[in-house]
């Protein structure tokens, strides 16, 4: 529920377990109030000391630099007197920095509001509401709306903002974020996600220390290296227990996300696109939006924050029609074949695949112009029918005789200097005129912020489409984006182009999935370079990760599954020694892992040894069996092997706390074992759940009927498993 309470001029942003206040002080400063669990119906604006060093009489004419950068503000600008880090910098035509924000008015809505050409949550006006506080700048005739959006039963606030020049001269943003805002610290912990390729989203947790600290991307997408969250904590808190703040971005470009400690021991959390490299003109009548940030907060435990961020994409950022359906068990055929591949080729794979019930057949890199390498033909989006003989129709009709569905792969932002299309149009590759661009993986970005250039992709996607039953797109991105320079954008504009690119990316997107609405989407970027909320407004699945080691993917999907629903992970099992690391890993723990995602193969079927091959069968049985309640049940992180070094565990238990099914796998083997006892949080503690271990010999792990306090206060048994990396999975049901 919103309120305004109009004696205390306050705002009062209530979720079921946390208020989000905010206030209007001397002559209409927006103060931050308080964002924590719930409090009384009390006037609470005391708690943003209002008083102290006499501010509240009259700060304007003999303290107004140590009233700005002392109060907690709910949008801090930039150049006026607030040293600390701001949340809007606007330049003006004289080169002039700094803009002052007083309260002009706001209004209280049912429902969600839409963001030009930016994805966002939705919802209906009887479980959402949002609060627009509009300000404004009498002197740069800029007028600013803060949104706030909240959804019932859920523990997330959405923010954006709008910037419109009411002036007539034209202005200059130079800094624009989502959402900033101010507390006390209470000795916080802050976690972070890092990584590269094919080591993405490993939780980084540390101290918050003095000045600045925080993660970026500048890379024209959201990045295997860091990742647009940010997540506060008490220094005791655990995956159950203590409070957690939670910060996410729903945008797939350069982002910032900050977390400052001031002189006062004041914190400031801050996340939005990235201010480097950044500036927007705004003409006359102008309006620009930046992206939703999402804030979560939980008094239960990093799990807490985990369920609303996962509850909220699932139920109001996810659109596909997959989101609430069993995913094709699909099979790839890149680590099977990588480029060396024919029509006949896939076909066996096909033949092969049916007999075990894998349902989708997927083509990816290699089909198409003189694509033998990844050296050339990106942008020439024309079947190689020396490779693909009789055409693609042929192929993807016989794989439907067969009895598979058919998916393929594309990169539709690229483009290779050896290709028909870059000899015919250097000029729409990205490049600083005179200066020769960078490459990586010997190719190019596209400039799809040229209408005619989105246009020849989009269309060359939508033509092969056409073309044939084609029911699922993988949509990949293998490299970052440099040498920034641009034909369409005017010198004072080239700060633009980031973002533009972006907006770029999501039009085309749109456009995909409005022409093709039963279209099977999954993102993809050189693994999960752009694994990111923006990208759910489009797909229901992103490609995880390039590394499918079973054991790397513990580190992986763990990181990944602290904000995003496990069934957006796209997770598969692929041959040992694995291609990325090496490592030997059991066909059954393979199976496991990948079943906490959108399970599927990437492996040439036909050449897999007997014994793994036998195996395949009952991990698609698992997979209908359990895919449900993965997809949809709450997420609960047990044990962390990144943390003991020894062992992993995770659950999925239904909403009504009637079904569960915990996955345990362990890392290392030692001498002296004793058995392990697994607390499995989030269940019923009054229900008695029968205890099955589905795959284990039924002598070592007979049923057993046990209560949910039992089972939460003091476990399940975990005897020895004999040797690394070996795995089992847990089945619960309430009697």
């Amino acid at each position: 529920m919103i309120s305004f309470n109009k004696k205390t001029n306050t705002f009062r942003i209530e979720t079921p377990d946390s208020d989000y206040i905010i206030s209007i002080i001397n002559g209409g400063y927006l103060i931050h109030t308080y964002y924590g669990e719930k409090l009384g119906d009390d006037d609470v604006t005391y708690l943003a000391r209002p008083r102290e060093y006499g501010f509240a009489d009259n700060p304007i004419f003999r303290e107004k630099h140590s009233f700005l950068d002392y109060i907690p503000q709910e949008i801090p600008t930039d150049g006026l007197g607030d040293y600390r880090r701001s949340a809007l910098a606007i330049t003006n035509t004289s080169g002039n920095n700094g803009i002052e924000l007083k309260y002009k008015n706001h209004e209280i809505i049912d429902g969600t509001l839409s963001l030009p050409g930016l994805p966002c949550v939705f919802g209906d006006k009887k479980t959402s509401q949002t609060l627009k506080i509009t300000l404004s700048d009498e002197i740069l005739n800029v007028e600013v709306t803060l949104f706030y959006t909240i959804f019932e039963g859920l523990n997330a606030i959405i923010r954006s903002m709008k910037v419109k020049n009411l002036g007539k001269d034209h202005v200059y943003i130079k800094k624009a974020l989502s959402a900033s805002f101010d507390m006390d610290n209470d000795n916080y912990d802050m976690i972070t996600l890092h990584g590269s390729w094919a080591r993405e989203r490993h939780i980084d947790r540390r101290p918050v220390h003095m000045g600045l600290q925080g993660v970026v991307s500048m890379r024209g997408e959201t990045s295997h290296q860091e990742h647009p969250f940010i997540a506060l904590l008490d220094k005791k808190a655990d995956e159950n227990t203590g409070k957690v703040y939670g910060l996410n971005f729903i945008y797939s470009g350069n982002f910032v996300g900050e977390v400052q400690n001031s002189q006062f021991d004041f914190i400031r959390v801050q996340m939005g696109i990235n201010p480097e490299n950044f500036s927007w003109k705004l003409c006359s009548g102008d309006e620009f939006f930046t992206p939703q940030a999402v804030l979560t907060f939980s008094n239960c435990g990093l799990n807490g924050m985990s369920q609303s961020f996962h509850d909220l994409y699932r139920d109001h950022l996810i659109r596909s029609p997959y989101k609430n359906k069993m995913r094709p068990i699909l099979i790839n055929n890149w680590e099977a074949t990588y480029f060396n591949f024919d029509t006949e080729k896939l076909l066996d794979i096909a033949r092969e695949a049916h007999k075990d019930g894998i349902e989708m057949l997927v083509m990816d890199d290699g089909w198409f112009g003189k694509r033998n390498f990844d050296n050339s033909s990106l942008g020439d989006w024309t079947v190689n029918e020396e490779k693909i003989k009789g055409g693609l129709k042929h192929l993807v009709d016989e794989v439907n005789k067969i009895g598979l569905k058919f998916g393929i792969w594309f990169e539709p932002e690229m483009i290779s200097p050896d290709s028909d299309l870059y000899r015919a149009h250097p000029d729409w590759a990205i490049q600083i005129q005179g200066r020769i661009p960078g490459m990586s993986r010997e190719q190019l970005v596209l400039d799809i912020t040229r209408k005619e250039v989105r246009d020849y992709a989009y269309n060359s996607v939508a033509a092969i489409l056409k073309s044939a039953n084609i029911e699922y797109v993988k949509w990949d991105m293998n490299r970052q984006l440099s040498d920034i320079g641009s034909t369409n954008l005017p010198s004072d504009q080239i700060g633009e182009f980031y973002h533009r690119y972006v907006l770029a990316l999501y039009e085309m997107q749109e456009r995909l999935i409005s022409d093709f609405p039963n279209l099977l989407l999954e993102n993809c970027s050189g693994g999960g370079a752009r694994f990111d909320p923006g990208m759910f407004y489009y797909s229901p699945q992103i490609w995880c990760s390039d590394d499918t080691d079973a054991i790397e993917r513990l580190s992986i999907q763990e990181g990944t599954a602290l904000i995003y629903p496990l069934s957006t992970m796209g997770a598969h099992v692929s041959v040992c020694p694995n291609h990325a690391v090496g490592r030997v890993t059991p066909f059954k723990t393979r199976g496991y892992v990948a079943l906490s995602g959108t399970f599927g193969y990437e492996l040439d079927i036909t050449k897999l040894p007997p014994e793994e091959r036998a195996m395949i069968p009952h991990q698609v049985e698992l997979y209908k069996k359990y895919s449900p309640l993965v997809r949809e049940g709450n997420y609960y992180r047990i044990a962390s092997y990144s943390q003991n070094n020894e062992y992993d565990a995770w659950a999925s238990i239904s909403k009504d706390k009637k079904l569960a099914l915990v996955t345990f796998v362990q890392v290392m083997n030692h001498p002296n074992y004793k058995t392990r006892f697994i607390k499995i949080p989030g269940l019923n503690a009054e229900s008695k759940y029968k205890i099955t271990f589905p795959d284990e010999n039924q002598t070592e792990y007979p049923p057993q009927i046990l209560t949910g306090k039992t089972i939460m206060k003091a476990g399940i048994g975990i005897k020895r498993l004999w040797g690394d990396f070996q795995s089992l999975i847990i089945y619960l049901e309430a009697l």
